[in-house]
């Protein structure tokens, strides 16, 4: 079932059910009644990643003090996203709108990895996780995709699963059309790595090509920067043998 974009969405991280009281945190009151400027008997679409999406009713005691009372269950909660966003992190405002976009294009896990070339390898995972989820709220999606802790890239490749196919954009490839590579995949789940700006160094591209369960794809006849190429490899991706 769509989402209804005719309400608001808000994450709770609370059981929820019929009926069963929910009281949101003092920032999100604030959100309610502030920036939406909700009023009592207001509706809005309440999710938690576990439990589908309710439609509920914000009811007040007092002026600030708020809780909401789920009534209809609008949408079952759903099987998350299989696919794996891996990326070497960028500064802070491109990060933010890579991480927002991989959660809208259907990653279900989210895996920062340090790679030779990364400029930006401190970033605030507190922040990156309140993006993903702002971002889940925007636009519908029911499963808060999973945050991992960021890893080196030698690291990430010694620890990846050898049964998930990883796809990683590889501005060296002699052709500009990755359909056919793609199509060569089969059906194993899969992952997509992203590299920094200034693209893999040649040790890690060697050990990437070399990788029995790596799939390299170009991603056509310009340069694009990495937060472009994230959003251009994902929907390549998600068209050819993803969920679209």
């Amino acid at each position: 079932m769509r989402p209804n974009y005719k309400l608001q969405r808000l994450y709770c991280d609370s059981p929820l059910a019929r009926n069963l009281t929910i009281s949101p945190s003092a920032e999100q009151a604030h959100y309610l009644l502030r920036v939406l400027r909700m009023r009592g008997g207001d509706e809005i679409l309440v999710f938690n990643g576990r439990d589908g999406e309710w439609r509920s009713t914000l009811q007040l005691d007092g002026r600030k003090k708020v809780s909401l009372l789920p009534a209809k269950l609008e949408r079952a909660q759903t099987q998350a996203p299989d696919l794996v966003f891996c990326f070497a992190p960028l500064k802070t405002g491109r990060l933010d709108y890579l991480v927002q976009k991989a959660v809208e294009m259907g990653a279900g896990t989210i895996q920062p990895v340090i790679t030779h070339h990364t400029q930006f390898a401190k970033f605030g995972e507190k922040r990156l996780h309140a993006n993903i989820i702002e971002a889940a709220e925007q636009c519908g999606v029911l499963s808060i995709p999973e945050l991992k802790t960021a890893l080196k890239f030698e690291a990430f490749l010694d620890a990846w699963d050898a049964n998930r196919r990883l796809i990683f954009c590889d501005e060296a490839c002699e052709d500009n059309n990755p359909i056919d590579r793609l199509n060569q995949t089969g059906k194993a789940p899969i992952g997509l790595l992203i590299g920094p700006e200034g693209g893999f160094s040649d040790e890690e591209r060697e050990r990437l090509r070399a990788s029995p369960f790596t799939t390299s794809i170009p991603l056509g006849p310009r340069v694009l920067r990495a937060d472009t190429a994230a959003v251009a490899a994902l929907a390549v991706i998600q068209a050819t043998i993803g969920d679209w």
